[in-house]
């Protein structure tokens, strides 16, 4: 019987190659673009997961609570780690690492290689508590000296050409804080792509201690902790326990700061805070990306189903015949329920071939490194995927035709009730419905990215460069090199900066002024610039003057912008002092407001602080001298650093960077709403095809009594005009919820303007008749004899 059934497959496959082709195409498509997500989604929750003691490993954070808010950062003192397992009986063990401001950068050197390197500082039993596997060495004994370094495996590589026998070879290591040579007394396998620790190698954190003055003070942040907790630790009862454990530390850790463990594994898709309660974060992709793949497979189910209706009822006869000569209705479920699951195997081989092709562009978009791995369990996930979606596509006939009187089979004939149409109209509505949401959502994403690329920002970003001198700088120097740089021909305008000033990573400071007490005060940006900065960026005075070198002691002075002379309360505030630690600095200049970092912050009060020196370099080159004058550059660098590559970023690159996500998220936008639109119209042609197939003597009939074929054209057509109506009507509610939420992550955002909506219901509409309009004028052409001769 089975043999017999795959015949019949293959047989109607002939006979229906149009209806098959369709089947594939959409079935297929929408099947792959599930597979690519279920890739990105399970990639996505098993970052972090590989440790062996992932169910054990916690990481410590800490609130500090203000008068208005409360910040949570992973940033604590080196000395915690230690204390807390002396002190609190649940942890098993703890270590500190590096916090990202204090990671080693610097330069390894072998013989002649010289080899730009990123690491950690970490307490000796790292490698006990993480689990990134030793090629070579003890993990008790490879961190135990201060004079030992572990090497990554492609660093070792690249160093020394092999992993073996260089155990105990020594290496040279050139950094801002401290030069010197190292034994390597380890190799790790590299950290693998879903690690959030990305490094080369790994210091003893005894080394930061030694070369950073406040590393040893509980005052200082230079590190993030981890836990090991015993197994069947009470997490609520252990924050309880450590919520105070900085209090009396030291007198600069003040009452408003708490600790709290969360797992690692979770900080990944969970790591966003918001007055110091967990409200989320990549977590939303991972939902939002599951319910399109729900979306994508609910149209790409329902269009499968359409069609297979249409097929079903052109096999009534047959139907009729197998039970004439004795088919049970079994036979005839199982015949309908194999072809249909068999279907929608094929169309999964379809769409593994499309995913092989596609995976390259799809990593590219998402930034990750996805390949067709699959596991037991994602094999089994994607095979109830197929066959769920086979028995649900072949359930109409295998049970409603089966069932049906031999001699209504034999007639081909059956009236269909009003409740199945209902049901076959409902179901392109919800296709409909659905691809209108993505046309919408894509448009709206696509105007608020352009929104945040041409918005005045109240500086320019323009043509300039920006780079690090990196390794140990000596600032004697920096009277030489800045003058050399600004005497290459194209360089306009040269400064210095701490920090990224488009990250807005440049530092936070408290201040305080007349009526604010010390319990009061709270951390506000305070980026340190040096001369020709503010110049540089062409951000306005509104009054006063910048930083200059006319003046002595610019270090005692600031700069504030308008939104910090609102919150200050200063009418005058020229010449008025605010307090910086236990200094008076004088406001010397007031710019006017302007965006610092991302559209998703308001504009919040900002204090410029001088600095002489800065390892941040920025520049700003004449417009058509690019190459030439950063080639020019380069030898300026090199004479200063001979052993650092010259690397550099174009500031509006890095402003279009703080959007990666947002552009990610927008591009795969435009590629579903595409996808879906394509696979509702499949659909959509599936009805008509039904539809006509049905409707042939009442069309026949009508154009016998005088109706013309445009007139029976503009009856087909506009039936399923009003489908497309509906979902137009169900969409844009929806579709205006979804935006608002998605905007609301942005300070500064578009206003929702009805044309989104309007256009992408047109644009569905449009879609729709073309591939409605076809079919119909072919059924309104058609001789009506041929349609009344059935009977």
């Amino acid at each position: 019987m089975f043999k017999q059934n795959i015949k019949l497959f293959f047989r109607n496959i002939r006979n229906s190659k149009s209806v098959f082709f369709i089947n594939i195409i959409g079935l297929s498509t929408g099947l792959a673009c599930v597979l690519l997500i279920f890739l990105w989604i399970t990639d996505e929750l098993k970052v972090d997961k590989f440790h062996e003691k992932d169910s054990q490993l916690y990481q410590v954070m800490h609130n500090r609570q203000f008068p208005d808010y409360i910040t949570t950062s992973n940033h604590t003192p080196i000395l915690l780690a230690e204390a807390l397992v002396e002190e609190i009986p649940e942890i098993e063990s703890a270590v500190a690492v590096s916090s990202s401001y204090h990671r080693p950068e610097g330069v390894l050197i072998n013989n002649n290689k010289h080899l730009t390197a990123n690491g950690l500082f970490v307490s000796e039993n790292y490698f006990d508590v993480f689990s990134y596997e030793l090629i070579k060495g003890d993990t008790k004994q490879v961190l135990t000296a201060k004079n030992n370094i572990v090497l990554s495996e492609e660093l070792a590589l690249k160093m020394f050409g092999s992993t073996e026998n260089i155990i105990g070879k020594t290496v040279e290591w050139s950094y801002k804080r401290f030069e010197g040579a190292f034994q390597v007394s380890g190799i790790f396998e590299n950290p693998p792509t879903n690690s959030t620790s990305q490094f080369d190698f790994v210091f003893n954190i005894e080394l930061l201690l030694d070369h950073h003055r406040d590393s040893r003070e509980w005052y200082s942040s230079n590190a993030e902790t981890f836990l090991i907790l015993k197994k069947g630790t009470n997490i609520e009862n252990l924050n309880v326990n450590i919520a105070d454990f900085m209090k009396g530390k030291h007198s600069l850790q003040s009452e408003r700061s708490n600790l709290f463990v969360q797992q690692f594994s979770r900080k990944y898709l969970y790591g966003q805070y918001e007055n110091g309660i967990r409200v989320g974060g990549r977590i939303a992709y991972v939902r939002l990306f599951s319910i399109v793949a729900l979306f994508i497979l609910t149209i790409a189910g329902i269009n499968f189903m359409n069609l297979s209706t249409a097929q079903a009822s052109r096999k009534m006869k047959e139907i009729g015949v197998k039970k004439v000569i004795g088919a049970s209705r079994n036979t005839l479920i199982s015949q309908f329920l194999g072809e249909s699951i068999l279907m929608a195997n094929l169309s999964l081989v379809v769409a593994i071939g499309s995913v092989i092709l596609l995976l390259p562009r799809f990593n590219e978009i998402t930034g990750k490194e996805l390949y067709l791995n699959f596991e037991i369990g994602d094999i089994l996930i994607l095979g109830s995927i197929v066959w769920f979606t086979g028995l649900v596509a072949g359930c109409y006939p295998a049970f409603y035709l089966s069932g049906l009187n031999p001699v209504t089979g034999l007639k081909g004939k059956r009236n269909t009730s009003s409740g199945e149409q209902r049901i076959r109209k409902s179901l392109v509505i919800i296709q409909f419905t659905i691809s209108i949401v993505f046309i919408i959502g894509f448009l709206v994403m696509n105007e608020q990215i352009e929104f945040t690329q041409a918005k005045n920002l109240g500086y320019n970003r323009d043509n300039i460069i920006s780079f690090e001198r990196k390794g140990k700088i000596d600032n004697n120097d920096f009277d030489v090199f800045m003058p050399a740089l600004k005497n290459i021909p194209g360089v306009m305008t040269a400064s210095v900066t701490l920090g990224d000033f488009i990250e807005a990573n440049s530092g936070n400071t408290s201040f305080l002024w007349e009526g604010k007490t010390q319990g009061e005060q709270k951390p506000f940006p305070s980026p340190e610039v040096g001369y020709d900065f503010i110049e540089m960026l062409d951000i306005e005075m509104k009054e006063g003057r910048s930083f200059s070198k006319e003046y002595a002691d610019e270090g005692s002075k600031i700069i504030v912008n308008e939104a910090a002379v609102k919150m200050i309360g200063f009418e005058e505030p020229i010449g008025k002092n605010i307090k910086y630690g236990n200094e008076d600095r004088q406001i010397i200049g007031v710019v006017k407001n302007f965006h610092y970092g991302s559209l998703h912050k308001i504009i919040e009060p900002l204090f410029f602080r001088f600095i002489p020196h800065g390892k941040t370099i920025m520049l700003k080159i004449k417009s058509g001298t690019e190459r030439a004058t950063i080639e020019r550059i380069e030898v300026i660098y090199k004479k200063f650093h001979p052993t650092y590559p010259f690397e550099f970023t174009f500031m509006d690159d890095d402003y279009q960077a703080l959007y990666d996500s947002e552009n990610r998220i927008a591009v795969l936008s435009k590629y579903f709403s595409i996808i879906a639109i394509i696979i509702s119209c499949l659909g959509l042609f599936g009805l008509a095809t039904y539809t006509t197939e049905r409707r042939r003597k009442e069309i026949s009939i009508r154009k016998v009594l005088g109706q013309s074929a445009t007139q029976v054209t503009a009856m087909l057509s506009g039936e399923f005009a009003k489908l497309i109506s509906v979902s137009i009507l169900i969409a844009m509610p929806i579709a205006f919820l979804l935006a608002q939420n998605w905007l609301s992550g942005f300070a500064y955002r578009i206003a929702l303007q009805f044309w989104y909506f309007l256009g992408a219901g047109l644009m569905a509409l449009v879609i729709a008749m073309l591939t409605v309009g076809g079919h119909a004028i072919g059924a309104a052409n058609k001789n009506p004899v041929d349609g009344l001769r059935e009977e």
